[in-house]
């Protein structure tokens, strides 16, 4: 039988009223930091993806979400810093209604949440930044090794490394997600960007060049199965990367010396790299033609994708096809002896994440889901975490 193309857009309902605990993904539109900002600034942050409810679009992605600084404590030598968001407005166009909804998670941060909505900042007193002064403090007090201690200054000096800044401090685009602590009532707009999606004009062809693709990529070095296919882009080369851009993703650096420099600067400060180098992954002998990742202000976590060319257009445009998967974390493998990325097995809600922030910048024309009957629900890239999926791909025609 035929693959088939699903919808990936719930049908919009018309009023509802969201329960306490739903949760919305948003993105920042302010900088905030526990070292300067005031409480009771103002905060505010874009609804990036719809609220579904019961098969339904309750709100729709572009929905802005107004609060205030609650509460903030800077860090200070052995006080981690805190600082709290209230939000307490959404509104589409004209339309404005209350809500009550304070931060559960934060995308690819270092903090942490606690369940009222207080984020607590890390101990600066751990950083492998404070431990390297505090090695090179008790070296320097001791008359057989000071001269070592002056060798060790000298080196992080020459390699720039500065100490970690233990504030929590946030750029805008920054994205987390929040909860409702109570309900409320929607009666505002029923659709967001989607509403103006079209639908592709040839189904069964679609599927047919969706299904020639390969699903599989391939570490370069040393050679291993790895990450699974699943987005195709139909898009002109400066379209995809204008998508991207908007949708705030970095082009990753080039795997080289100056690259892994600059990480190991950012795991010793404890920061974020946002242009970090990937591994090499190959698609039928090919490296990717773009790599690219979304990040916060720390290295173990990161969005990031792998885009391969490949032949052929459709309507006069060309197509891609693109891996995704989300780092959660760093590892130490014993079997590569090396540190790596430890990724979410659920590469499925990564499709989405990337599907979400692509029809959030407009610029996406049609979007489908084609299913891929011959790929493996489970599966384990090169360094050996598990990957789960539904096996389908994403369409998207810009």
């Amino acid at each position: 039988m035929r693959p088939g193309i699903f919808a990936l857009i719930a049908l919009p309902a018309l009023a509802a009223t969201v329960p306490a605990g739903t949760e919305f993904s948003v993105r920042l539109k302010d900088k905030i930091a526990s070292e300067s900002t005031a409480v009771g600034a103002a905060v505010h942050a874009d609804l990036i993806a719809p609220v579904v409810a019961d098969g339904k679009i309750v709100i729709p992605a572009g929905a802005l979400l107004s609060g205030t600084v609650k509460q903030v404590k800077p860090a200070n030598g052995t006080t981690r810093a805190e600082m709290q968001l209230s939000f307490t407005d959404i509104s589409m166009g004209a339309y404005k209604t209350k809500i009550n909804a304070v931060v559960k998670t934060l995308e690819n941060a270092r903090e942490t949440v606690d369940d009222k909505g207080v984020i607590e900042g890390i101990d600066g007193a751990s950083t492998y930044s404070s431990r390297i002064n505090q090695g090179i403090t008790k070296l320097g007090g001791s008359d057989r090794f000071a001269g070592l201690a002056g060798i060790l200054q000298g080196a992080k000096q020459a390699l720039n490394i500065q100490d970690a800044n233990a504030n929590i401090d946030y750029d805008a685009g920054i994205e987390f997600t929040l909860k409702l602590t109570s309900a409320a009532d929607w009666q505002g707009p029923a659709q967001g960007p989607e509403a103006n999606l079209k639908p592709f004009p040839d189904q069964a062809a679609l599927a047919g060049l969706v299904n020639q693709q390969p699903f599989r990529t391939v570490a370069a070095e040393p050679p291993k199965p790895s990450d699974l296919t699943n987005l195709m882009f139909i898009a002109t080369e400066s379209e995809l990367r204008a998508a991207f851009e908007k949708a705030g993703w970095a082009t990753a650096s080039s795997l080289n010396a100056t690259s892994k420099l600059e990480t190991a600067r950012a795991l010793i400060e404890d920061r974020g790299y946002k242009e970090g180098p990937m591994s090499v992954l190959m698609l039928d002998g090919n490296p990717p033609a773009l790599s690219l990742q979304k990040g916060n202000n720390t290295f173990s976590q990161r969005h990031h994708l792998r885009i391969f060319r490949r032949d052929g257009t459709v309507d006069g445009k060309p197509v891609w096809v693109c891996s995704s998967t989300h780092d959660i974390g760093i590892d130490f493998s014993e079997r590569d002896r090396t540190f790596i990325h430890k990724v979410d097995p659920n590469i499925d809600a990564e499709r989405a994440k990337v599907v979400n922030d692509l029809l959030f910048t407009g610029l996406v024309k049609s979007l489908a889901l084609v299913d891929r009957p011959q790929v493996p629900t489970e599966a384990s890239n090169a360094t050996g975490d598990a990957l789960h999926t539904d096996g389908r791909m994403a369409v998207l025609l810009f």
